[in-house]
């Protein structure tokens, strides 16, 4: 892998507000996270921010560099009409993909401050299932109910998709991209990501137990009923919150070079 060094990533937190930084910093832990955890697909995927101040524009990946090199001064500025208003001295740029699928979020949504999309082993399998995510364990239920279901019209690359995918969405925070990929929403990137963490989960148990050959558990409609009803507000916390510091340790004690 080429070392974050090599990259000569000209350091930008002097350049930008508090604000902004703070921004870049969760984000690019973000990526490293989804590194860590087995959920990246090397260059392709994307996560971005909201840039706080500014509804109009959002931090997203270099189209070129792995999740594991992404560092805070690394991200792209781009407006929600396609603008590239700042990227570092590499030769990366703009994601056509990337910025359909999320430049559709934050128009349609000023609520979403972040937003995940993978491509994960599971997350692909559970979105080619045409049962999508089964209420099969208490992890699942956390979602079930509160998942948008985009059918697949081809890569995500025609910028007429916006509003298409902002309609499937909805007010919803979820969505399985059928024979694609899943996608997490989030007032902050911390709850976009652990999202999308147990999501994953979820469609990882699911797959495993449907291999098996064997009847399935279902638990009983009442009880799926109650369990969901349990991740409702005020029911439940906001995710993300508790876990995001403790995973910032566990970064910072393998590599500190995305807070550069």
């Amino acid at each position: 892998m080429t070392s974050h060094a090599a990259l000569r990533i000209a350091p930008l937190r002097a350049s930008v507000p508090e604000a902004e930084w703070q921004a870049r910093l969760d984000l690019a832990a973000c990526y490293r996270l989804c590194e860590g955890y087995g959920m990246s697909d090397m260059i392709y995927t994307h996560i971005t921010a909201r840039v706080p101040g500014s509804p109009g524009h959002f931090l997203i990946n270099p189209n070129g560099m792995l999740f594991g090199e992404i560092t805070a001064s690394s991200l792209l500025k781009v407006s929600v009409d396609g603008d590239i208003l700042y990227k570092p001295d590499l030769p990366y740029g703009l994601h056509p993909a990337g910025f359909t699928i999320h430049s559709a979020i934050y128009r349609a949504r000023p609520d979403a401050m972040a937003a995940m999309h993978t491509h994960t082993i599971a997350g692909m399998a559970v979105s080619s299932l045409k049962c999508g995510l089964l209420p099969l364990t208490q992890t699942a239920t956390r979602f079930y109910g509160r998942i948008a279901y985009h059918e697949f019209r081809g890569p995500e690359r025609d910028p007429s998709e916006r509003d298409a995918l902002a309609q499937t969405i909805g007010p919803l925070n979820y969505c399985i991209l059928r024979n694609h990929g899943m996608l997490t929403l989030g007032e902050s990137v911390p709850e976009a990501f652990t999202a999308m963490w147990g999501m994953e989960r979820a469609c990882q148990a699911q797959l495993q137990a449907m291999a098996c050959n064997t009847e399935l558990n279902m638990p009983s409609e009442e009880v799926v009923a109650k369990s969901c009803a349990m991740y409702d507000p005020p029911n439940s916390r906001r995710y993300g919150l508790l876990e995001w510091p403790g995973l910032l340790r566990k970064l910072d004690l393998m590599d500190s070079s995305w807070r550069d």
